[in-house]
């Protein structure tokens, strides 16, 4: 049998009942009912209850093991009793009996509790940031994070495209935002920049003749965080395409942002190719934004000819005059108070949106 593990804590099930496996992971949790103890044993695959009686020569060392301690156990695979199953997990319906015990790694006291949801000070979890990484929440967005990445290069490669690297220190480009410069060492006084996007570099490989290209293209800006993109470094998919119009472009994105979304939404509605085509002019004057969201359903209205001749001076010269007065239906809005109208207009403004009353 393997050293470490014959199996993953994710990988148990009842056809393997009877059989001797070992496995390795994290203490997850401890639950001790006096002559029985059990432990949760957690690895990247998932969570496997392990039991001891205690009559176990091993009960009083495992007993004194802290959570979040490494180590190895050996047992038999045994089938739960129907109230004990747990529905919850892929493992839920066996448990390990176990007949060996191992401590690889001893867990000191923690900071942060791994096994709880509990939130916990931003600074804290970045100084332990080893122990916010094994929290079941952030450990899926990690895990996501590489499934989206891996989706998006598998349907970029299956439509022809090639994935090239492009270099990290260059030369400054005028882009627009702050560059981010390192020293060089072999220079003094002369300095590298990290590129904001990998532009030049991608425009040499087409001129170059490669038809097809694409990457997921880190990128540093030496500029403050928006709500869409994390400050100094971020990561996009890049993409040329050679000999090609507008609508080529937009037929090789679909399938393959129409595609992710639908993989990864969890259920959620995706719009089906080809995707509605907006322009500028209609998305400023609908939305108040050349990149709206389409599930807002708060659209911004002609109303003009409400105004048209009415008490309201104001509008109405307004519209008199040639002008056009714009609008947005609120539900429900007779019952809010000022205020709310007061915090919305400075959202409005914070957010270059035309102000809304």
């Amino acid at each position: 049998m393997h050293a470490y593990r014959s199996h993953t804590c994710g990988a148990l099930t009842i056809g393997d009942v009877g059989q001797t496996v070992r496995l390795s992971g994290w203490v997850h949790r401890k639950r001790d009912h006096g002559q029985l103890l059990f432990i949760d044993l957690r690895d990247h695959y998932g969570i496997t209850q392990c039991v001891l009686d205690s009559e176990n020569a091993l009960f009083a060392t495992v007993e004194a093991v802290r959570v979040e301690s490494v180590i190895t156990v050996t047992g038999s695979v045994v089938k739960r009793s129907a109230e004990t199953i747990n529905t919850k997990l892929s493992t839920g319906e066996i448990e390990i009996h176990v007949t060996g015990f191992e401590l690889l790694s001893e867990a000191d006291v923690l900071p942060l509790q791994v096994n709880s949801d509990a939130e916990f000070p931003e600074d804290t979890r970045l100084r332990y940031r080893f122990l916010d990484l094994r929290r079941e929440r952030i450990h899926g967005n990690i895990v996501l994070r590489s499934q989206v990445i891996s989706s998006l290069r598998r349907r970029m490669i299956d439509q022809g495209f090639m994935e090239f690297q492009t270099p990290i220190l260059t030369s400054s480009s005028p882009e627009g935002a702050r560059d981010y410069l390192v020293p060089s060492r072999i220079h003094p006084g002369k300095f590298y920049a990290l590129p904001q996007a990998p532009q030049q570099f991608k425009q040499l490989l087409m001129v170059a003749g490669f038809d097809r290209y694409f990457q997921i293209a880190p990128c540093f800006r030496d500029e403050d965080g928006r709500a869409d993109r994390s400050p100094g470094e971020f990561y996009q998919l890049d993409l040329e395409m050679s000999f090609v119009t507008q609508d080529d472009v937009f037929a090789a994105l679909e399938p393959v942002l129409g595609g992710v979304f639908e993989e990864f939404g969890r259920g959620r509605t995706v719009s089906k190719a080809p995707f509605r085509r907006i322009a500028y002019d209609e998305a400023m004057l609908t939305y108040g934004s050349d990149k709206p969201d389409l599930r807002n359903p708060l659209l911004i209205r002609d109303v003009s000819e409400v105004f048209a001749g009415s008490e309201f001076s104001v509008f109405a010269r307004a519209v008199a005059d040639g002008g056009v007065v714009r609008a947005i239906a609120l539900p429900d809005a007779g019952a809010r108070p000022r205020s709310f109208f007061d915090k919305l207009n400075d959202w409005a403004r914070a957010e270059g949106v035309p102000g809304l009353g």
